[in-house]
């Protein structure tokens, strides 16, 4: 299956940057990360805090295949509807650093949009590290999910 999630990560460099376009309007795929029930569809996690707002915050709970839990976190430095999202991302109880991410919302047309996400690392090594994970295959399905549920709200 192809991979409509493009994912650079030029060698040397502490970030990487998402690229998706979606069958979306703007507006729905904006919503998409800002609606706790929406987020919890196609992220396939809990949402136990998701304060969409300027100094607002997020906690999300997800459980793997053991029974394990395991909690991400973060805080929403900018919100800007349909335009942008400055967040940190924190997994915690892990080795990995808070992370610093923007996504930006672009309209490409009333029924298309594009998703781009620009990831800062603490280091090269963390960054390096994140990409040793299964990243790329699961925001790939993620973003599938996506599309799928979102789509069904148009």
């Amino acid at each position: 299956m192809e991979r409509k999630t493009k994912i650079n990560a030029e060698d040397g460099k502490q970030e990487i940057v998402i690229t998706r376009e979606f069958d979306l309007p703007i507006a729905l795929l904006f919503t998409a990360y800002i609606n706790p029930e929406i987020v919890e569809q196609w992220m396939g996690t809990k949402v136990l805090k998701l304060d969409s707002k300027k100094h607002g915050s997020y906690q999300f709970e997800t459980t793997d295949p053991k029974g394990n839990r395991h909690y991400f976190n973060g805080t929403i430095h900018e919100l800007v509807p349909d335009q942008k999202i400055t967040r940190t991302f924190e997994m915690e109880n892990t080795s990995f650093p808070v992370q610093l991410e923007f996504l930006s919302f672009e309209k490409l047309t009333d029924e298309t949009s594009k998703l781009t996400m620009h990831i800062v690392y603490k280091s090269v090594a963390d960054r390096d590290n994140m990409l040793k994970l299964p990243f790329a295959q699961g925001i790939n399905m993620a973003h599938n999910r996506l599309q799928d549920i979102v789509s069904k709200l148009k």
